[in-house]
């Protein structure tokens, strides 16, 4: 029995989405565990792209249960999008293989405002949100003023709880934000409806964890974005409002530490970031954008091209670190096959200096120097490679430095977007 946790090594955007596709056949529930819809999984499946945003990837897999967990904040209009979506593709056939925690907090309209609004005048200090009130959201939830799920369902309590909430947030739209005030009866209207939607959905999702790990079960956990950016533990202030790593995956879901047995990090062959914040490796010239044009590297979710870099093995060691990564999925490997020379950063210098990890201080990291090792290119189509051997011996060379320097075994090697693109050198179910 083996229960996986699957986390973004670098800034997000690894290719998560396709390697919980391919796991989730090993799997019996896949729990998406933390964020919102600012993130997006994009999933090849045959001819067919499927672009997921809360829903998680295992529901491309019949038989499956899937769960939202607690520490997930929820957009209802999104959710039911989304499933309509997947039921007119048939891809749903039965609601009661997906199940919404009743914990999960509920993302409102002026939780979307107040992000715009922030955005919009923090001017060249940008954090980057994709502006769906993630962020907001977690903020009254750690304040305890949020409106959970459960709250929705209930027609009195988010009556009392959305008009006390709103003498609060249309104070500071109108005052602080200079934007027009949210309207009560047209929220209370709207969520209204919402709930009599999600309402066969909701059950207590820890409990049924429990139940079916008891039972000898195996779970998937799903993260959102990476590494680099949880709230804790990446390039503060320009993170997301979340726990990313690891550790997220039992908060984020009511299961316990000793519920998991591996712990999975995704790693591109390169490394890319959406939004502001330090980037040590990026390529600001035509490389950068070749990786860009190559890798497809814009966002699933806002469709914002993505920054590209080579390869930064600190950013990685240090996933490894802070999530216990006992395996790591390297993702778009075919990505970098036109190249004559590739790169690889493997540690930082800063105002003369050395460093042994990742500096805290956003000032110091923004003025951290990548110290390069550079490998010769394979210059030939691995798309078609099935196995390891199939991979040139410069691919090869390439993968196994990568790992001596992640310090952690690589068990997944990625050639293209399709599943059957997908060398397994370990599976974690076994």
């Amino acid at each position: 029995m083996a229960n996986v946790v699957v986390v973004g090594a670098q800034w997000g955007d690894e290719g998560k989405g396709k390697v919980v596709d391919i796991y989730t056949e090993h799997a019996d529930d896949i729990v998406r565990y933390q964020g919102g819809n600012n993130a997006g999984h994009t999933l090849v499946v045959g001819s067919e792209k499927v672009v997921l945003h809360l829903i998680p990837s295992g529901i491309l897999h019949e038989g499956k249960r899937c769960i939202i967990g607690n520490g997930v904040v929820l957009d209802p209009e999104v959710f039911i999008r989304e499933i309509t979506k997947l039921k007119e593709s048939g891809r749903i056939s039965d609601d009661s293989c997906l199940l919404l925690s009743e914990s999960l907090h509920i993302i409102m309209p002026y939780h979307k405002q107040i992000d715009i609004a922030r955005e919009t005048q923090s001017g060249d200090k940008k954090i980057g949100t994709t502006g769906r009130g993630i962020g907001p959201c977690y903020e009254d939830k750690i304040g305890r003023r949020g409106i959970r799920l459960m709250d929705l369902l209930d027609k009195d309590i988010f009556t009392r709880k959305l008009r006390e909430v709103l003498t609060e947030k249309n104070v500071i739209l109108e005052k602080l934000l200079g934007e027009a005030p949210c309207d009560f009866d047209a929220i209370l209207a709207e969520y209204s409806g919402y709930a009599e939607v999600l309402k066969k959905y909701v059950a207590d999702t820890s409990l049924v964890l429990s139940k079916d790990l008891k039972a000898g079960k195996k779970a998937l956990f799903e993260g959102a974005q990476g590494t680099l950016l949880d709230v804790d533990h990446g390039t503060y202030p320009y993170v997301t409002s979340s726990s990313t790593c690891a550790g997220g995956a039992c908060t984020g879901s009511g299961v316990s530490p000793r519920d998991i047995h591996e712990i999975i990090g995704i790693s591109k062959a390169y490394v890319t970031r959406v939004g502001s914040g330090p980037f040590p490796t990026e390529l600001l010239d035509a490389t950068g954008e070749q990786l860009r044009q190559d890798g497809g590297e814009f966002g699933a979710t806002t469709g914002r091209p993505r920054r590209c870099g080579w390869f930064d093995a600190m950013v990685v060691r240090y996933a490894v670190r802070v999530n216990g990564l006992t395996g790591i999925a390297l993702t778009k490997l075919d990505v970098l096959s036109d190249f004559d020379t590739v790169k690889i950063c493997t540690g930082y210098t800063c105002n003369g200096r050395t460093l042994e990890t990742l500096p805290a201080s956003l000032e110091l990291f923004e003025q951290c120097q990548p110290v390069y090792e550079e490998l010769p290119g394979w210059k030939s189509d691995i798309t078609g490679a099935q196995t390891y051997g199939d991979l040139p011996q410069k691919a090869r060379d390439y993968v196994k430095r990568l790992e001596e320097l992640a310090g952690c075994p690589i068990v997944l090697v990625s050639v293209g977007p399709r599943r059957d693109q997908t060398i397994i050198l370990r599976n974690p179910f076994e």
